[in-house]
């Protein structure tokens, strides 16, 4: 009796070859045959999961998306202490990638995201993240500011967006070693910090 595959996983497989041959050389040094043997795969298995490399690319951002999202997810489920504030907070760090176990995860995600501006497919696959990441993070922006009873002109749709490029752009900068992993958090807790804060009032006469 044949011996099933397991599809799924052999994509699976495959796409984290794609991320630690795309962390090592970045996405310009990815061939299928050098997957192939970085998966231990033939090079019919990896043709026979993916019609082509721009096939295959595109999982294997969806792959690394899904395995942030989830660790975004498990930030957003609140305990009874955690609010709102604090969720966000810890949601943003998480797609910052500041920690130094995320650091390869990083590289390879900015090596995407540059590859993307050429590529409309896997820009497709980015938009669709970041979609799904704005409307997470517009809902936490809306609660927190309420909680706080911050100011009534803030936007938490426009919040929210400025939160992912502040997040895509604290990568950047601690993986060229412009800023620590400290600093960027820090540079990201006094700006949600800063959210929360009421304007002060006009000075008072007489």
């Amino acid at each position: 009796m044949p011996r099933q595959v397991d599809h799924e996983g052999r994509r699976r497989l495959i796409a984290e070859a794609v991320c630690r041959l795309a962390d090592e050389r970045g996405l310009e040094g990815v061939t299928l045959r050098d997957v192939a043997a970085r998966a231990d795969v033939s090079m019919g298995a990896v043709q026979r999961c993916f019609r082509t490399k721009e096939e295959m690319l595109v999982f294997a951002l969806g792959h690394i998306g899904e395995r942030i999202g989830e660790r975004v997810r498990v930030r957003l489920v609140r305990s009874p202490a955690q609010s709102a504030a604090s969720a966000l907070g810890h949601a943003v760090t998480e797609v910052s990638l500041l920690r130094d176990e995320h650091r390869a995860e990083a590289r390879v995600w900015l090596a995407f995201l540059a590859q993307a501006a050429v590529s409309e497919v896997l820009a497709k696959t980015l938009k669709e993240n970041y979609a799904a990441l704005q409307e997470a993070f517009t809902r936490l922006v809306s609660e927190a500011a309420a909680d706080a009873g911050g100011p009534a002109a803030l936007d938490p749709r426009l919040e929210a967006r400025t939160l992912l490029a502040l997040a895509d752009g604290l990568t950047a900068h601690v993986l060229v070693g412009h800023l620590t992993p400290e600093a960027a958090r820090e540079v990201l807790h006094t700006h949600l910090t800063h959210l929360w804060e009421r304007p002060a009032g006009p000075p008072r006469t007489g």
